[in-house]
């Protein structure tokens, strides 16, 4: 099991005796109740869980928007650039908003010394075995942060494009980045996570005249599961596309600022 979300991450196999047919017919009986029981908790766990998030949730996007704080949860699997975009984003915009960033990560502290190295305030959250940050772990991040004089929230999620999917932790907008040195059908393979995202960054398109990648296709595969999908293609390495996201990330922070 998941040590914070409760999702199977292991397969229990059921070995069946062959004796004779009474004795096999009690047995493969009395595993099926078991098998029913440990279903019926494990939803009720999770169940509970959800529920004391999305509480948690609903008090930082209450904050948030007292605050003015426009909020992005930032997802994707490991090795998408989703840092260097956040680098790269930090350092553009450096002078223009006030920034700060929850870094989560199940054990280094990596990715948060790049982030500080921006000179943006940045609070690590590590996971150990979980495999998502939950709205709990961001409201306490959150505190370390001056919020009265913020402009943007962004929160790096742990690389996992399965349990963050079910986890709002009170922001305005998830964000998939998704590289082009990954499967254009990743949109239809973790359908949950993209349908989850208003917006996604297609990263590494400098890569594109050296990958087997095809970018129509994608995009098309993103609007089967997310009809509404923002879509930016960019390079974090080179700068491209970058503006277009910078616009669309104006827009949103004027916004909340009202």
């Amino acid at each position: 099991m998941c040590t914070t979300c409760g999702c199977e991450t292991e397969t229990h196999h059921h070995h069946h005796e062959h004796g004779h047919a009474h004795g096999h017919k009690h047995h493969h009986h009395h595993e099926h109740n078991e098998a029913a029981d440990r279903a019926a908790k494990r939803i009720a766990v999770e169940t509970d869980i959800l529920s004391r998030n999305n509480r948690f949730a609903a008090e930082n996007r209450a904050l948030f928007a007292e605050k003015g704080v426009f909020v992005l949860n930032l997802v994707s699997s490991p090795g998408s650039g989703k840092t260097t975009t956040l680098e790269r984003t930090l350092k553009d915009l450096a002078g223009t908003y006030r920034c700060a960033v929850v870094e989560g990560d199940q054990q280094t502290d990596n990715d948060a010394v790049r982030i500080a190295a921006t000179g943006v305030p940045v609070k690590q959250i590590n996971t150990g075995a979980g495999c998502h940050l939950d709205a709990h772990m961001v409201a306490h991040a959150a505190e370390g942060f001056d919020i009265d004089h913020l402009d943007l929230l962004l929160v790096e999620n742990v690389g996992n494009l399965v349990c963050p999917a079910s986890f709002d932790l009170g922001e305005h907008h998830k964000v998939v980045v998704l590289s082009v040195t990954e499967g254009e059908d990743k949109p239809l393979k973790y359908p949950n996570m993209f349908h989850a995202a208003d917006v996604m960054l297609l990263n590494k398109v400098d890569l594109l005249p050296y990958v087997d990648f095809d970018v129509e296709k994608c995009r098309e595969m993103a609007r089967r599961v997310s009809p509404d999908i923002t879509i930016f293609e960019i390079s974090s390495r080179t700068g491209e596309g970058m503006d277009a996201w910078y616009g669309w990330l104006a827009e949103r922070i004027a916004a909340v600022k009202g």
